[in-house]
């Protein structure tokens, strides 16, 4: 099977991602999170530094499960683009 390369959307969205798991994790080491979610220390290490940045849903909802992260916060924080910010600030402006 061949991959396509990633947009640079879905970089940024990968970014985006590892950065709330980051933040997320805080003082938490990455070892006891990796191995309370099931997955590996490294790829716990990929997702966080962007370079996994379309990872598997249940690797995803494993770590937010450790993380008490809602699937809802995760999917807000990573599709958080200025565009949309801009949006739903106008919206609501005019409401």
């Amino acid at each position: 099977m061949v991959r396509l390369p990633l947009t640079p959307a879905e970089v940024e969205r990968g970014q985006r991602l590892g950065a709330l798991l980051r933040r997320a994790r805080g003082p938490r080491s990455m070892l006891d999170t990796a191995l309370d979610a099931g997955v590996s220390p490294e790829t716990l290490r990929k997702i966080e530094s962007g370079r996994v940045a379309t990872p598997a849903f249940p690797t995803i909802a494993a770590i937010a499960d450790v993380l008490d992260l809602s699937l809802d916060e995760v999917w807000t924080e990573i599709n958080d683009t200025p565009h949309r910010r801009a949006v739903r600030g106008a919206g609501e402006r005019s409401a």
